[in-house]
C-alpha cells in the first residue's frame, strides 16, 4: 500500500516537542480555498493571546500566485478571518481560521463563495433556514488506488460494504475515527458517520447547520479529514467519481429545511419548493459542482442510487430521485427534504446559496438574480 514518507517519520519523536509549553503565545492556523474551488491552502502565525472571537484575529495576505488565484506581478490577497475552531492538532488553546480571500483591490476573489451566500443567508435569516450535508469521500494510496484494494485487481463487488463491519468490509476505519474525534474537539457539528457502498469510501454527515454555518462547518470537516488523513500517510479524495465502471460515486446529499417546513403542515412548503427546483435542473447542476457539472456528468449517470443529470425528478423513499422525500416526513406531513444532486466536491457555499435562491427567494431562470 503506497503511503506517504513523512507518515513514516516518528511520530513519537515528534510528541517530545509537542507536549513542550508555549508560554502565552498561540499558534493560529489560518486555512482559505484556492483557485480551484476545490483545494484547501493552510499556514500558520503566532498570536500574543488567545483570541476569543473572530474579531480578535487579524487580517493576513499570501502569495495568490502559487494558488492559481492571481498572477506573479500583482500577487498578494487578503485573508479575512471568517470562522473559528479549536485545534485538534495543536490543541487548546491554538486555533484553526477559516479565511474567505479578498484580491489585491479588495473584491472577492473568483472562488469566494462565502461572500455571496453570506448575503443571501442574511436576507432570509428570519425563516431559519437548517442544512444537513452528507460527505462522501474515497481514502486513497498516495498512488491514487484505493486504499486496502488489490494491487492489479479489485475488491469482490458491491453489496456487503456498506456499513459494514470486519476487516474484509471496513478499509480504513481508524481514519473515520479519528476524523470523527478530531472534529467533535474543534467544535465542527459533525453528526454521524458511516462506511459507503464502494469499499474504502465513507461518509461523514455535517449539521443541522442554520445558514452560512453549513458551508464554514463542512469546509472546517473538510480540512480536518485532509490533515487526518496527511498523518496517517494516505489522502482523502472527493472525486464524484473516482473508479470508472460499476463502483458507486461520491456525493454530498444536502437537506434542507425552513422554519415552515418543520411545523405543522409544512409538506406544502416543501412541494412548493420541489416545484421551483423542478423549473431550475440547470441552474442548480451548474453550482453542484466547481467545474460547472462537468465532474457531476460522470456521476449522475441513473445508475448507482443517482438521478439522470439531464432530468429532474423528486419521490418519497426513493434514492433514483433528483430531490428525496424521506418516507417519515411523507407521513408526518412536515420536516425537511434531500437534494441528491451535489457532488462531492461541490463548495457548500454555492450549493446553500442556490438552494436558497430558487426556493426562498423565488428566482426563476439560469441566472442568479443581483441584490
Amino acid at each position: 500500500m503506497a503511503t506517504s514518507s513523512s507518515s513514516h517519520l516518528s511520530k513519537a519523536v515528534k510528541q517530545q516537542y509537542m507536549e513542550l509549553p508555549q508560554g502565552e503565545k498561540v499558534q493560529a492556523m489560518y486555512i482559505w480555498i484556492d483557485g480551484t474551488g476545490e483545494g484547501l491552502r493552510c499556514k500558520t502565525r503566532t498570536l500574543d493571546s488567545e483570541p476569543k472571537s473572530i474579531e480578535d484575529l487579524p487580517e493576513w495576505n499570501f502569495d495568490g500566485s502559487s494558488t492559481y488565484q492571481a498572477e506573479g506581478s500583482n500577487s498578494d490577497m487578503y485573508l479575512i478571518p471568517s470562522a473559528m475552531f479549536r485545534d485538534p492538532f495543536r490543541k487548546d488553546p491554538n486555533k484553526l481560521v477559516l479565511c474567505e480571500v479578498l484580491k489585491y483591490n479588495r473584491k472577492p476573489a473568483e472562488t469566494n463563495l462565502r461572500i455571496t451566500c453570506k448575503k443571501i443567508m442574511d436576507m432570509v435569516s428570519d425563516q431559519h433556514p437548517w442544512f444537513g450535508m452528507e460527505q462522501e469521500y474515497t481514502i486513497l494510496g498516495t498512488d491514487g488506488h484505493p486504499f486496502g484494494w488489490p494491487s492489479n485487481g479489485f475488491p469482490g463487488p458491491q453489496g456487503p460494504y456498506y456499513c459494514g463491519v470486519g476487516a474484509d468490509k471496513a478499509y480504513g476505519r481508524d481514519i473515520v475515527e479519528a476524523h470523527y474525534r478530531a472534529c467533535l474537539y474543534a467544535g465542527v457539528q459533525i453528526c454521524g458517520t458511516n462506511a459507503e457502498v464502494m469499499p474504502a469510501q465513507w461518509e461523514f454527515q455535517v449539521g443541522p447547520c442554520e445558514g452560512i454555518n453549513m458551508g464554514d462547518h463542512l469546509w472546517a470537516a473538510r480540512f480536518i479529514l485532509h490533515r487526518v488523513c496527511e498523518d496517517f500517510g494516505v489522502v482523502a479524495s472527493f472525486d464524484p467519481k473516482p473508479i470508472p465502471g460499476n463502483w458507486n460515486g461520491a456525493g454530498c446529499h444536502t437537506n434542507f429545511s425552513t422554519k415552515e417546513m418543520r411545523e405543522e403542515g409544512g409538506l406544502k412548503a416543501i412541494e412548493e419548493s420541489i416545484e421551483r427546483l423542478g423549473k431550475r435542473h440547470s441552474y442548480h447542476i451548474r453550482a453542484y459542482d466547481p467545474k460547472g457539472g462537468l465532474d457531476n456528468a460522470r456521476r449522475l449517470t441513473g445508475h448507482h442510487e443517482t438521478s439522470n443529470i439531464h432530468e429532474f425528478s423528486a419521490g418519497v423513499a426513493n434514492r433514483g430521485a433528483s430531490i428525496r422525500i424521506p418516507r417519515s416526513v411523507g407521513q408526518e406531513k412536515k420536516g425537511y427534504f434531500e437534494d441528491r444532486r451535489p457532488s462531492a466536491n461541490c463548495d457548500p457555499y454555492g450549493v446553500t446559496e442556490a438552494l436558497i435562491r430558487t426556493c426562498l427567494l423565488g428566482e426563476e431562470g439560469n441566472e442568479p438574480t443581483d441584490y
